[in-house]
C-alpha cells in the first residue's frame, strides 16, 4: 500500500467519506474544502483508493486532523497507521525544528483507541478542557 499526497478529487472524497456511513456534504462544498485543505492523504492498494484523511491549519502553531475514513473492508489492516504516519511526518518536514505545534481532532468514539495508540490524548484531561465543536448552519 502507499499514500500519496494531494491527489484527492471532489468525486474520491465523496466516495470515501461515504463509504463509512456518513452524510455527504454537496460537491461544491468539498470542492471549497478541499482548495482551503493544507494537505490530503490517500492510501492506495495498488490503484484502488482505500482510505483518506485531510489536513488543516496555520501552518505555524496549530494543525486539524479531518474527514479521516478508511474503507470498511480495510480497516484494521494497518491503512489508518499509514495516513497518519504519513500526515506527521509531512507536519514534521514542515515545522522549525525548536517549534512545537498542536495536532489536534474530533474523534468518533470507535476511533479513540486507535488515536491513543498514536499518542493523542483525551479531551478533557487533567490540565485542559474538553474539544469542543459547534455546526453552523
Amino acid at each position: 500500500m502507499e499514500v500519496k499526497v494531494n491527489t484527492l478529487t471532489p468525486e474520491l472524497f465523496l466516495t470515501l467519506y461515504t463509504s463509512v456511513g456518513w452524510e455527504p456534504p454537496c460537491i461544491e462544498q468539498v470542492r471549497a474544502a478541499l482548495q482551503n485543505t493544507l494537505a490530503t492523504f490517500t492510501c492506495y492498494d495498488n490503484e484502488t483508493p482505500v482510505g483518506m484523511v485531510r489536513l488543516l491549519g496555520d501552518g505555524g502553531m496549530s494543525f486539524y486532523v479531518k474527514d479521516f475514513a478508511v474503507i470498511p473492508a480495510y480497516q484494521g489492516k494497518g491503512v489508518g497507521t499509514l495516513l497518519m504516519n504519513r500526515l506527521e511526518q509531512y507536519v514534521r518536514e514542515r515545522k522549525a525544528p525548536e517549534w512545537a505545534v498542536s495536532l489536534e481532532l474530533i474523534s468518533s468514539k470507535e476511533g479513540v483507541p486507535f488515536y491513543l495508540k498514536k499518542g493523542f490524548e483525551e479531551r478533557p484531561c487533567e490540565w485542559d478542557g474538553p474539544g469542543m465543536f459547534m455546526m453552523v448552519r
